[in-house]
C-alpha cells in the first residue's frame, strides 16, 4: 500500500503560558536570554491581551483541516521553528509513519531569506542528519488567486464594519512583520535565494504585490504598505512602522483599515501590536481604526491553503 503523502506545516512557535515566555524568548534569541526588563514587558503584553497563547491551537486546526480539505491520500503533521513540536520532532514523526514523499509549507504568505529559507534550511537539517521523506516545499502563496480573493473578502467585510461616511473615506494599510534593514543591504529585495525558491523573490515586493491584487480585486482602494512589530535591537528595521503610517493617513482619511497580509493567524503581534498599540496611536490621531479578522483555521482560508498544495504537487514530478 502506497503511504500517503505527508504535509508538514510550519509555523513560528509561540509559548505555552506565562512561565514559558523566557524559554521561547531565548530560543528566538538564539540562546540569548531577554533581559529582565525585556522579560517583564514581554510578560505584561501578553497579560494585556488575557494570556492569550493561542497560535499553537490555530495551527494545529490549520493543519488537520487542510488534511480533511486534500481528502485520502494525504497526512498532516506539525513543526514549529521555536516551540514544541520543533520541526525535527515532525520530520521524525514522518519517517516513524514511514511517510516517503512530503510537502512543506509555512504559514507565511511571502518568501523571505530570512524567514522561509530558515524553515526550509530546518527540514533540510533534519533530513539529512535521521533520514525522512523526499521534501518539496511551497515558497510562497501570496499572489495565489484564492488567497488574494479571500482577503479581499476579509478587507470588504472590515470596510463594511465602518459608518458609510466614514467607509467611504477609509485607506487600507496592507502590512508585514518588518525585517532588520540589514536584510535589503543583503540582496533581500531581490532575493539572493533563487536556487531555493526557483524565481526572483522579494519580500518588500512581494507584500506590494498582494496589496495591488487585492485592490484590484476590490476595484481599486486608497492603499498603502506598513511595516510592524520591529524587533529590540539596535539595528534599523524595515519602515515605515504601521504607527506612523496611521499618523500620516490621519491627515487626509477619517478611517483606516489594517490587513495584516503577513500573518494567517492571531498572535502577540496582531492582538497586542494591532489591537491594543496600534488603536492607541489611532485613538490619538483622531481616526478610526479596523483590522481585518485573521484567517486561522476558516474553511475558506484552509481550502486556499489546499489549493495551494494541489497546484504546488501538479507543479511538482513525484520523487
Amino acid at each position: 500500500m502506497t503511504p500517503p503523502t505527508g504535509i508538514l506545516v510550519m509555523a513560528y512557535g509561540t509559548a505555552s503560558g506565562p512561565d514559558d515566555v523566557e524559554r521561547y524568548y531565548t530560543d528566538i534569541r538564539g540562546g540569548r536570554p531577554p533581559t529582565p526588563e525585556h522579560l517583564q514587558e514581554l510578560k505584561e503584553r501578553y497579560a494585556a491581551i488575557g494570556n492569550r497563547f493561542p497560535l499553537l491551537d490555530i495551527t494545529t486546526e490549520q493543519a488537520k483541516g487542510l488534511e480533511r480539505a486534500l481528502g485520502d491520500g494525504f497526512k498532516s503533521y506539525l513543526g514549529m521553528k521555536h516551540s514544541p513540536p520543533f520541526i525535527p520532532e515532525g520530520v521524525a514523526r514522518m519517517r516513524e509513519d514511514g511517510i516517503e514523499r512530503a510537502v512543506g509549507i509555512v504559514m507565511a504568505p511571502h518568501w523571505s531569506g530570512m524567514s522561509i529559507a530558515t524553515y526550509v534550511d530546518r527540514v533540510q537539517k533534519a533530513v539529512a542528519e535521521d533520514g525522512g521523506p523526499e521534501f518539496t516545499f511551497v515558497r510562497r502563496f501570496h499572489d495565489d488567486p484564492g488567497f488574494v480573493r479571500f482577503l479581499a473578502g476579509r478587507v470588504s467585510d472590515a470596510l463594511g464594519k465602518l459608518p458609510e461616511g466614514e467607509r467611504d473615506d477609509a485607506a487600507v494599510i496592507f502590512s508585514a512583520h518588518s525585517l532588520p534593514q540589514r536584510s535589503l543591504e543583503n540582496g533581500e529585495t531581490r532575493c539572493t535565494y533563487c536556487f531555493l525558491c526557483e524565481t526572483s523573490c522579494a519580500y518588500v515586493d512581494g507584500l506590494r504585490e498582494t496589496a495591488e491584487l487585492v485592490s484590484a480585486e476590490l476595484g481599486g482602494i486608497d492603499h498603502t504598505i506598513g511595516w510592524q512589530s520591529a524587533g529590540r535591537t539596535a539595528d534599523p528595521w524595515l519602515g515605515p512602522p504601521v504607527e506612523d503610517v496611521i499618523r500620516d493617513l490621519a491627515e487626509k482619511h477619517r478611517a483606516v483599515v489594517v490587513c495584516s497580509a503577513g500573518f494567517v493567524a492571531d498572535h502577540l503581534e496582531i492582538l497586542y501590536d494591532l489591537d491594543i498599540e496600534a488603536q492607541e496611536v489611532a485613538r490619538e490621531a483622531g481616526v478610526t481604526l479596523v483590522r481585518t479578522e485573521m484567517p486561522n483555521a476558516d474553511p475558506a482560508f484552509v481550502e486556499v491553503l489546499a489549493g495551494v498544495v494541489r497546484e504546488h504537487l501538479a507543479a511538482e514530478p513525484a520523487p
